[in-house]
């Protein structure tokens, strides 16, 4: 066996045990956005792009008890819309992203949110972790890995990927993990990243991960590199000239 598929296999040896692991922490994981239908979670996963879960669900049952499905939606006040959300963040760009969204799926899906990625990524704001969590969560389809802030972090940190670009990392864990387990990967990695391994403080003593973790810090961390003390510059001012004797 090369070195290079001897190294694969052992890395999916680690990424199986972790995967097992976080199973038994975090048994019951799903998905925690509230909805009733596939177009409701699709609005939802757009609104909590830069923005927490908990805080989508405090907007949501105003904004679907006002706008319910894809065509309310679609037709919404633009500004009624945006006030809306507007507590979400980016509520502009979002509002106007799941008008959008809701008018490609009435124009040309029948007014069903579609089932399939290449369809999916067709709409305004969606992209693949927005696709993976509809297809997961309202049909069932693990059609890839969903790659937010943390599972983009702890990836990284136990030594799932090299990589920082998600499509990249997205494409190491469907090769590492057992398919029927992408989504809730995603989720239970999630839960452990916000309950342990916090990305300012990790808990590495309290972690059950601890064992299998190299923990590395992504290049592009927010954490702050340590630094040689800056010298301080040579003054360029000429000294002053001695008084003249009276």
């Amino acid at each position: 066996m090369p070195v290079s598929t001897r190294k694969w296999a052992a890395k999916q040896q680690v990424a199986i045990e972790i995967l097992d692991r976080l199973k038994l922490l975090y048994p019951d994981a799903k998905c925690s956005l509230d909805y009733d239908t596939p177009v409701q979670l699709l609005v939802a996963t757009i609104l909590s792009a830069q923005c927490t879960d908990e805080r989508v669900n405090m907007v949501t049952p105003g904004l679907f008890g006002r706008f319910p499905d894809a065509i309310a939606l679609a037709g919404a006040d633009r500004a009624e819309l945006e006030a809306l959300v507007r507590s979400t963040g980016f509520y502009r760009n979002k509002a106007k992203n799941i008008q959008g969204a809701c008018q490609v799926i009435i124009e040309q899906f029948g007014g069903q949110v579609p089932k399939r990625m290449e369809e999916l990524l067709l709409l305004p704001g969606v992209a693949r972790k927005t696709a993976n969590v509809v297809l997961a969560h309202a049909f069932g389809i693990n059609a890839g890995v969903t790659v937010d802030t943390h599972v983009k972090r702890l990836a990284y940190r136990l030594g799932m990927t090299d990589h920082t670009d998600p499509v990249r990392i997205e494409r190491d864990l469907m090769r590492l993990l057992p398919q029927p387990d992408w989504e809730n990967w995603s989720i239970r990695l999630i839960y452990h990243g916000r309950a342990v391994c916090d990305a300012r403080k990790p808990a590495c003593d309290r972690c059950e991960l601890a064992d299998l973790c190299p923990q590395r810090d992504p290049p592009d961390s927010n954490k702050p590199l340590a630094t040689k003390p800056k010298r301080s510059p040579k003054s360029t001012a000429k000294p002053p000239k001695p008084p003249k004797a009276k």
